[in-house]
This record gives C-alpha cells, structure tokens and sequence, in this order.
C-alpha cells in the first residue's frame, strides 16, 4: 500500500495494489477509484485537503494484553 499526498495539485493517491488497472469509475466529482482483476487498486482524491480527507486520521487499536 502505498499512499501520496501531492501538495501542489491538493490530490491524494492511494495506491492498494500494484495490478494494472482495467477500469476506473467516478465516485463523485472528486474521488476516482481505479479496478484491477482482484479489485480495488487505487483511489485518487481531488481537493483533498481543501473536502477534510487529508491530513488522514488514522486510528489503531491495540488489543488488551490482559
């Protein structure tokens, strides 16, 4: 996985596999998801920065050692 956040173009790239992509769909005006064969590959955000996705939030949660 891969994921890039290009400051000039306010676009952010997500990169989920590295499969040729066979066909891309328009989410919403700004969001494009990219297919490959096994599924989801990329996902690309325009005004990412400007919509609130970015800068990402990202939780983790870690089990309890008890």
């Amino acid at each position: 996985m891969k994921i890039v956040y290009y400051e000039e173009d306010d676009t952010l790239f997500i990169e989920l596999s590295k499969g040729e992509i066979l066909r891309d769909e328009s989410v919403s005006w700004n969001v494009n998801v990219g297919y490959t064969a096994e599924g989801i590959g990329e996902i690309t955000i325009l005004d990412a920065q400007k919509s609130g996705i970015y800068p990402l939030q990202i939780e983790r949660v870690v089990a309890d050692a008890a």
